[in-house]
């Protein structure tokens, strides 16, 4: 079995979900999962994540991303994308750059932001997606986002391209459909390309047909993140092998039961080793009782 992250480019027309399926035709293997759902329309990064690595899954949904977008104002649609039925159309011709600049900034920061009905996110069992296709419409309670930055790379009104670093669980559909509301002319999201999602960039993903022909050559490895490598900020800590078959079984251990590592701070996160070198899992370190607890639990006492 294959363990480790892919930095897989989506392509337009394909879900998350087609990407995984078609993943597991290529490498051969079942468990597999992704970090985070792209709508069918937009492109960009979406790192998937092989056997053991699928631990990591939750843990990239919950990380920042990066997305270009075009804003296109003076249209509300059902979907607050331009692949919906327009519900309303407003002339833009008298809104200013000025003005658009000055509503967009404001939304970094952190604001509430409720959903899209055509989410999937789920109420009561559905998901609210196929609630909105049935034409029923719920009350979604607004959440916390946090909006890190957004650069403006080009207005040419009634279009806005910009770039957006967010925290998880933030709609770019929904942030354009708020922009046009709040400069009363309404908006949507006509393009979006995810960039980023925590290190994965989208300059170094690969497409799934370059990963079929890497699998051919033999060369998949070289593209493969592996699971440790996802954890290179935290400090690395072996375990002396005596104590090795105690920290299979995911049981804390002791600094003295580790080989010398520098000073560590309360609550600090490390990646621990056997003493073969051999990735076990993330531990945090509790200073006053000088002892490693486990986190993740990444070795397979199987292997």
């Amino acid at each position: 079995m294959i363990h480790g992250v892919l930095n897989v480019y989506k392509e337009k027309g394909y879900t998350s979900h087609d990407v995984v399926a078609k993943l597991r035709g290529i490498v051969g293997q079942k468990k597999i999962g992704h970090t985070g759902t792209l709508d069918p329309d937009a492109t960009g990064v979406l790192p998937v994540c092989l056997g053991k690595a699928t631990k990591l899954c939750d843990m990239l949904t919950d990380k920042d991303k990066t997305y270009e977008t075009v804003l296109l104002l003076g249209q509300v649609t059902d979907t607050q994308d331009t692949g919906g039925e327009v519900l309303e159309t407003k002339n833009t011709d008298a809104l200013t750059e000025e003005q658009v600049r000055e509503v967009i900034c404001g939304f970094v920061g952190r604001y509430e932001q409720i959903p899209p009905m055509y989410s999937a996110l789920k109420v009561n069992g559905k998901k609210l997606y196929e609630l909105a296709r049935q034409g029923i419409e719920v009350e979604r309670k607004a959440r916390p986002v946090q909006i890190h930055e957004i650069c403006i790379k080009e207005i040419n009104l009634p279009r806005v391209k910009m770039e957006v670093t967010c925290s998880k669980g933030t709609y770019i559909r929904t942030l354009c459909h708020d922009i046009g509301q709040k400069l009363q002319c309404g908006g949507c999201m006509e393009e979006l390309v995810r960039t980023r999602v925590s290190r994965f960039r989208i300059e170094e993903s690969f497409r799934l047909e370059q990963i079929t022909r890497l699998r051919d050559e033999g060369k998949l490895d070289n593209i493969l993140v592996p699971i440790d490598e996802m954890f290179l900020q935290y400090k690395k800590v072996n375990v002396k092998e005596k104590y090795v078959s105690l920290v299979y079984n995911g049981n804390p251990f002791f600094k003295n039961q580790a080989e010398e590592t520098d000073d560590l701070a309360e609550e600090e996160f490390v990646r621990v080793y056997d003493n073969q070198n051999r990735f076990i899992g993330v531990y945090g370190y509790n200073k006053e009782k000088k002892m490693f607890k486990l986190i993740k639990m990444f070795f397979d006492k199987g292997e």
